[in-house]
């Protein structure tokens, strides 16, 4: 399990350096802690998973998905995603790119939602 892990945080960090332009967009708001302070983690391994956002205090999850989230086997690599995640006690909440280009406020306001009072 442990190299397993290793392998998993290695993956994450090169992916943080070649992160989608919608990612990067987010991220500046959510490195901040502009979201009445919760801290979140950028491309965190769960499981056999590396999830786009992380909130680990509120064990909340924010996926971005891009063009390839569009074919049926991609979401249905979603859904089981997904289900995993929300097995081990994680809220997952998704969004397309064009939500955050065309609709940033929106979005922030969602994952608002979800953080807890």
């Amino acid at each position: 399990m442990r190299r397993k892990n290793r392998k998993a945080r290695k993956y994450a960090k090169g992916m943080r350096k070649d992160m989608p332009v919608a990612e990067v967009i987010l991220w500046q708001y959510l490195r901040r802690k502009l979201m009445r302070g919760y801290a979140f983690r950028r491309q965190h391994p769960i499981g056999p998973f590396i999830t786009d956002f992380a909130c680990i205090n509120a064990n909340l999850i924010v996926e971005i998905d891009g063009g390839t989230h569009g074919e049926q086997d991609e979401r249905d690599y979603d859904k089981r995603r997904t289900h995993y995640l929300e097995q081990q006690g994680w809220t997952v909440i998704r969004f397309e790119n064009e939500d955050i280009y065309e609709g940033l406020p929106d979005v922030l306001d969602t994952i608002d939602r979800y953080l807890p009072e």
